[in-house]
């Protein structure tokens, strides 16, 4: 046999040994990976790192009917494009007749405040805890201070004070919940959350920032307010829309800003506690620093249906997507407790 021909036949074998080897990697990579599916499905990944995860249905129908975890709870200029239907809705909020034009609002909004798409970073390595803390009597003397501040967020709304409070109510504030009606100053640690009921709460935040030349809505506001423009944001009215008629099924006229906070809490979160809502240990309805046990604070409202939104969140506590704190020690997970008590 010639050299050429030698050479040839061993470049034939040589190939051939390679596409031999080459299939058989292919086969073997389809077959690994075929397992590691069959493997995922027996033992599923965790939504994320927490002992519980908000995000993990478990083959709760009635909780995955409702949480929608695509829809973004903050505006950005990507987010903020409303429907006519969203829009119409929106509008009849607070009546409001007369709008600017509500893009050209949004322009203005986003080139004064950051426009990031936030809080959309689930996984399963995460595990991101919210303190919600409502406003209720109910958190006179609980001691719930030191845990509160445990959480990663803190979310507080409308104008509950820390000060002097802190035993109860913890120190930390990430995240401030409010309107323009309900607006306070804040530190430049602190997140505004505005929830925006009209077009002029965006044209108010607009100003509050820069010129303070809007001083009335329907009643009397801040025309400055003193707050970090890096750490403002702005509460979606698709989100306000979608808890409206996916969690509350239409029930009062639109949500409160407590019901708001907790569903805000429970798509940005992986593990939810919340304090400061409903009645104290006696029946009284009353804000924490208030000595007015009498007082109407969380009663029924024209637009709000306070029971049904107890009911809601009361059956949030019962499949654990969240611990409920009730101002007499008694909570949905009190290993959360016993950890604070213990170290």
């Amino acid at each position: 046999m010639s050299t050429f021909r030698l050479r040839k036949a061993k470049t034939l074998i040589l190939f051939s040994i390679t596409v031999a080897f080459t299939m058989l990697l292919c086969n073997y990579m389809l077959f690994f990976k075929s397992t590691l599916s069959l493997l995922n499905d027996l033992h599923p990944k965790e939504a994320c790192a927490c002992h519980r995860c908000v995000g993990e249905t478990g083959g709760d129908t009635w909780f995955a009917e409702r949480f929608n975890q695509d829809i973004s709870p903050l505006m950005s200029r990507r987010s903020s494009t409303l429907t006519n239907e969203t829009y119409r809705w929106w509008l009849l909020l607070q009546d409001e007749s007369q709008p600017t034009d509500f893009n050209e609002v949004v322009e203005k909004l986003f080139q004064v405040i950051p426009d990031k798409e936030l809080y959309r970073d689930a996984k399963p390595g995460r595990c991101r805890t919210c303190s919600v803390v409502g406003n209720s009597g109910n958190l006179k003397n609980s001691n719930y201070g030191p845990l509160i501040d445990l959480s990663d967020f803190v979310i507080r709304m409308n104008r509950g004070p820390t000060k002097g409070f802190e035993k109860d109510v913890g120190s930390r504030t990430t995240h401030h919940i409010m309107y323009p009606e309900s607006a306070v100053n804040l530190d430049n640690e602190t997140s505004l959350v505005l929830i925006p009921f009209k077009t002029l709460d965006l044209e108010w935040l607009i100003s509050a920032l820069t010129v303070g030349h809007i001083n009335f809505t329907y009643l009397h506001v801040m025309p400055r307010i003193k707050a970090s423009k890096d750490k403002v944001i702005v509460y979606n009215p698709i989100f306000m829309k979608y808890i409206y008629e996916t969690w509350l099924e239409g029930h009062g006229l639109y949500p409160s800003t407590g019901f708001m906070a907790i569903i805000f809490a429970l798509h940005i979160c992986d593990e939810v506690n919340v304090y400061g809502f409903g009645a104290d240990q006696h029946g009284n309805w009353h804000h924490y620093w208030e000595d007015n046990k009498t007082g109407g604070a969380f009663r029924q409202t024209g637009v709000h249906d306070g029971d049904y939104e107890h009911n809601l969140t009361m059956t949030l506590a019962s499949k654990q997507k969240i611990a409920f704190f009730t101002g007499t020690g008694m909570v949905q997970r009190e290993e959360k407790l016993e950890f604070l008590w213990n170290n």
